[in-house]
C-alpha cells in the first residue's frame, strides 16, 4: 500500500505508543476516536514506519530503533538458555 506524505498527522516516537503483547501491535490515539496501529512484525522487517488509523485516512510516522523493540520469544528462549548455561558453567567451577 503506497502512503501518501499528505495523510501524516504526526511523527510520533515509539515510547509515547501502547504495545498490546499479544496482539503484537503498537497503538496510538487518533483524533477521529480510534487508534492508529502498526504491528511489531512490520516494524522488525522494516516494511513500513507508517501506523494507519483503520477508521480515517490519518496515518502517522512511527520514530524507533529495531535494537529497541521487543524481541521474538524464540530469541528471547535463546537467550535465557544460554544465560542458564553460563550460570552452571560458574556454578561447576565454583565446586571444583
Amino acid at each position: 500500500m503506497a502512503t501518501s506524505e499528505e495523510n501524516i498527522y504526526d511523527e510520533i516516537e515509539i515510547e509515547d505508543m501502547t504495545y498490546d503483547s499479544t496482539l503484537q501491535i503498537y497503538h496510538y490515539p487518533c483524533p477521529c476516536g480510534d487508534r492508529f496501529e502498526i504491528s511489531l512484525d512490520d516494524l522488525r522487517d522494516g516494511e513500513t514506519d507508517i501506523g494507519i488509523c483503520p477508521s480515517c485516512s490519518l496515518q502517522i510516522r512511527v520514530i524507533y530503533e529495531v535494537d529497541d523493540l521487543p524481541k521474538p520469544e524464540s530469541e528471547q528462549g535463546k537467550r535465557e538458555a544460554v544465560t542458564m548455561s553460563d550460570q552452571q558453567v560458574a556454578s561447576l567451577a565454583a565446586v571444583a
